[in-house]
Parts: C-alpha cells; sequence; structure tokens
C-alpha cells in the first residue's frame, strides 16, 4: 500500500481540491487511502455519474447528471469510507458564475426548473431579466443544475473542506 502522508509530503503543494468526489465520505485522505478502486460504486450509480477521475478514483461528474442521494455507492463499497446515511451527504454547493444567460441579459431559467429544492430563485428586475439567486442553505449539492445549464455556467464544489 503506499503511503499517501508520505507522498503528500515529498510532493509540491497543490491547490484544495473543491470537487466532490462521492457523497458520505467520511473522508478526503481515508478515501484515497483506503479506496481499491474496485468500481462497484461507478457500476452501481444509478444516475451513471461516477466515473473514473484522477489515479482510478471515482469522482462524481454533474455533467451527466445528478446526485439522487441514493445510498447505492456506500452500500457496495467493500471498504469502510462511508459515513451513515442519516448524515449530511457532503457540504458540496452550486456556484453560479459571471457566463450565465442571465447577466447576459438571455432569458434562461434551465437551472431553477430543475432544482428540487428550490435553492435556485429567480429575483426580477427592472429592464433586465430575472436574475438567478442561490439560496445556499437550500442547496444540497446534487448537481441536478449542472447538465441543464447551456453556458456551463454552474459548478459544484464543497464549500467545508472538512471531508
Amino acid at each position: 500500500m503506499v503511503d499517501q502522508f508520505r507522498r503528500r509530503f515529498f510532493s509540491r503543494k497543490q491547490e484544495a481540491d473543491t470537487h466532490p468526489r462521492l457523497p458520505w465520505l467520511s473522508g478526503a485522505v481515508e478515501f484515497t487511502d483506503q479506496c481499491t478502486r474496485c468500481n462497484k460504486c461507478v457500476n452501481e450509480c444509478e444516475t451513471q455519474i461516477i466515473k473514473h477521475g484522477s489515479g482510478g478514483f471515482p469522482t462524481i461528474d454533474f455533467d451527466l447528471g445528478e446526485c439522487t442521494f441514493c445510498y447505492q455507492c456506500a452500500d457496495v463499497c467493500p471498504e469502510p469510507l462511508f459515513l451513515s446515511q442519516n448524515e449530511m451527504a457532503w457540504q458540496a454547493k452550486a456556484i453560479i458564475n459571471k457566463d450565465c444567460l442571465a447577466s447576459k441579459n438571455v432569458e434562461c431559467r434551465s437551472c431553477g426548473d430543475q432544482c428540487e429544492t428550490m435553492a435556485i430563485q429567480f429575483k426580477l428586475a427592472v429592464g433586465k431579466v430575472a436574475q438567478p439567486e442561490l439560496n445556499l442553505d437550500e442547496c444540497n449539492g446534487c448537481g441536478a443544475c449542472v447538465s441543464v445549464c447551456p453556458t456551463s455556467s454552474i459548478n459544484v464544489s464543497i464549500q467545508n473542506n472538512e471531508r
């Protein structure tokens, strides 16, 4: 087994990974230390958004769809990498960047239409199209808004890097 501590110690400093790996992971270090890359989670994902990431480790690709928080990836994993389903899945939240069509005065509400938690609302403005407003308290980081965005203006990233 590779000693991840040594690898991190001797490698150059990397930026914090803010891309969500899998829901309910107990921790990023534990994940890279204990994940065997067996691909059971990749095969079990009901929305097929778990893909092979850096080093063959599974990662989420919201361009392919949303996480339904079904917990199947955790159930099928042979390693003790996941928290209980009663815990919060992750500290991931959507971020809408400046390339959003609404910021260019083009009407689009694709993201809001897909948001089940209604975390994305549209605020009317005089002389402009409605602008998206993201309520981070309501956002669960499911990524439903990402794949429907015609300009790829939405990303989901970890807000609190504890996990």
